[in-house]
């Protein structure tokens, strides 16, 4: 089969996350049994317009909003059998707050992956523009969609779909894979300190924040330091927040970092805080069990739910000051971590890429027959 993959960023974005690795690693799944797969995404200054990777081609064109109708364009260009987009036999279409609506412009089966919804996340786009996003993913899209797989990541976020009116039959959880830890991983200062981490993308959603106040309320008694890793367009707002929090030389930026790095900083921390208001599932929760560190985070965010299993791999607390809280029981408690990093190891071996993608493939090749 020619499969089409429609995502408005790829992980090589600037502000690609999780979300985005999630549909590549099924891609290369995909290319590997044999199917051809075209991953049609924006484009920007850091990629080339076309590329091969692991299998995968990469087709990038337009920006933040243009991505979705110049893919438009693409997809009845190759109804015609123009373009990289012709011969399609089946396509999955990444609904990130706005899904590409391939549905209405070509007849073969789509799936439309959702890896949560977003009402609350859309009033940062600004007043106009959240009532418009949200009217398009609450009403439009499950119109357009209805009798249509969906597939989504986690229990709270299917969910989440029945709510706006998805028939329990269509939606699929399929979960999500890690990918191991590297071989080697350099070695890090011992600077005396604490380390606690945050791995995110840098927006306001992701209430950085919180977490920084968790650092000026503790950060002197307990000698803490907070690595920051992920980059985003909100990093300036953020390390205004910690210089006139007075914690900012307890705060270390570190952006976006390789794999072999990321792990380190992970592998180092004693605590990894989650304090987003909205996750699908939380890839970092999973990535920071790998080195047995346990993570809180916020029972609202709904995906956590399904990451952390509350009291036995982390803690689910329910607001800022019980976020503070939390993190200095288990600061003044070794033996808990040591205990709820264990279980956390534990529930990280048990997720696979291939499981993953074996899944996808199966729902694909049976919507295509």
């Amino acid at each position: 089969m020619k499969i089409l993959l429609l995502c408005w960023r790829d992980s090589t974005h600037p502000q690609g996350g999780g979300s985005e690795r999630y549909l590549e690693r099924v891609g290369e799944y995909l290319a590997r049994q044999g199917h051809e797969v075209v991953y049609r995404t924006a484009g920007h200054t850091d990629a080339p317009r076309r590329s091969m990777r692991e299998g995968v081609r990469y087709s990038r064109s337009g920006g933040k909003f243009t991505v979705y109708p110049k893919a438009w364009l693409g997809i009845l260009l190759g109804r015609l059998g123009v373009g990289t987009l012709g011969k399609i036999d089946a396509v999955v279409d990444t609904q990130n707050g706005i899904p590409f609506f391939a549905r209405v412009f070509t007849p073969k089966p789509t799936v439309l992956l959702t890896h949560h919804c977003h009402r609350e996340q859309w009033p940062v786009a600004g007043p106009a523009i959240g009532r418009f996003g949200w009217f398009l993913e609450k009403h439009v899209a499950p119109a357009i969609y209805r009798g249509a797989p969906y597939v989504t990541v986690s229990g709270p976020s299917a969910q989440e779909l029945v709510d706006l009116g998805v028939r329990q039959q269509d939606i699929h959880i399929i979960r999500n894979g890690i990918d191991p830890i590297p071989q080697h991983l350099p070695t890090l200062d011992n600077d005396g300190a604490l380390h606690l981490v945050t791995l995110s993308r840098l927006v306001p959603h992701k209430q950085i924040e919180h977490a920084m106040d968790v650092i000026a309320a503790l950060g002197e008694e307990h000698n803490l330091v907070l690595d920051v890793i992920g980059s985003g367009w909100w990093e300036e707002q953020l390390r205004a927040y910690a210089a006139d929090s007075g914690v900012a030389e307890r705060i270390r930026f570190h952006g976006q970092v390789t794999e072999d790095y990321k792990h380190a900083l992970l592998a180092r921390a004693e605590l990894h805080l989650m304090p987003s208001r909205k996750e699908g599932w939380g890839l970092a929760v999973i990535e920071a069990a790998q080195h047995s560190v346990p993570t809180i985070g916020y029972r609202s965010a709904g995906g956590l739910r399904d990451s952390i299993t509350h009291s036995l791999t982390g803690l689910l607390v329910d607001g800022p000051a019980d976020l503070t809280t939390a993190t200095e029981q288990l600061l003044e408690s070794a033996s808990r971590r040591r205990d709820l990093g264990a279980a956390a190891r534990d529930l990280a071996a048990g997720y696979s890429w291939e499981e993953t993608g074996q899944r996808f493939t199966q729902l694909l090749e049976r919507i295509a027959e």
